[in-house]
């Protein structure tokens, strides 16, 4: 194929993976605002006045990156997750498997389609926590470029684990039981120093730790990690899930056998 042609084809793909989510906003885009203003409601008015200031700002303040990454995060991975399982449920990806588009481009339409979903959910939740506290911007370039990498990030795991479903209930096992457990204890709701010296060692081997203490960087200006090592973890992970996710592909791995 052409450069025209792979173009055509990439944007195919995303267009088709943005129309999916877009078509139902109902289910994709509003529920994590009303889950994000419960969260400012609970911890940042009712446990936030109990906790008081965290590296010299509120805790509503503080919590707010976390959060708005979170939903980055979790809409992220769903939404690539579904998106791929369905097509294999439904045989559609072995339509493009066959088709004459490499199949990089495929993973990066689909990668695409969760960056899409990731910062569309993100900027809703920015909205809505706008109305529960100012939110400051110490570094737009790192804000953005975190909120952009996590969300790749994210979208990539997201399809490594729709390759290997078997089953619409396998794509909920990572999701509820790794995700989500490393997602709050990645320092959301607080700061690793308030941790006892042992658990701050062991929170570090949290890869969502260092996305959300570069994201609290670039809205704050504050972290618990250097921003360096952060952004290294970061590009260190997307490297090898889309290694992996590539080489998974060209085997044709859980699609062709």
């Amino acid at each position: 194929m052409n450069g025209h042609a792979q173009y055509i084809a990439f944007r195919a793909i995303l267009v088709k993976e943005v129309l999916r989510f877009t078509r139902i906003w109902i289910q994709t885009i509003l529920p994590p605002m009303i889950t994000t203003a419960l969260y400012f409601v609970i911890f940042g008015r009712l446990i936030g006045s109990q906790v008081g200031d965290v590296d010299g700002f509120g805790y509503m303040a503080y919590i707010v990156p976390g959060l708005i990454l979170m939903t980055v995060i979790t809409n992220s991975y769903a939404n690539v997750v579904s998106s791929f399982y369905s097509s294999k449920f439904q045989h559609n990806i072995e339509e493009m498997l066959v088709a004459p588009v490499p199949n990089y481009l495929i993973l990066l339409g689909f990668i695409g389609g969760g960056l899409a979903r990731g910062l569309a959910v993100g900027l809703a939740v920015t909205i809505v926590a706008l109305f529960f506290t100012p939110i400051p911007l110490h570094s737009l370039w790192v804000a953005v470029s975190v909120l952009i990498l996590t969300s790749i990030l994210f979208s990539l795991a997201g399809l490594i684990n729709g390759i290997y479903a078997k089953s619409f209930d396998d794509i909920s096992v990572i999701p509820t039981f790794v995700l989500t457990p490393l997602t709050y204890l990645g320092g959301v709701f607080y700061s690793v120093s308030m941790l006892p010296p042992i658990w701050q060692s062991i929170s570090l081997a949290n890869p969502i730790l260092y996305m959300v203490n570069a994201f609290r960087y670039g809205l704050l200006g504050v972290s618990d990690v250097g921003l360096g090592v952060a952004y290294l973890a970061i590009l260190g992970f997307i490297a090898g899930l889309f290694g992996f996710a590539l080489y998974l592909l060209n085997r044709g791995y859980g699609i062709r056998s």
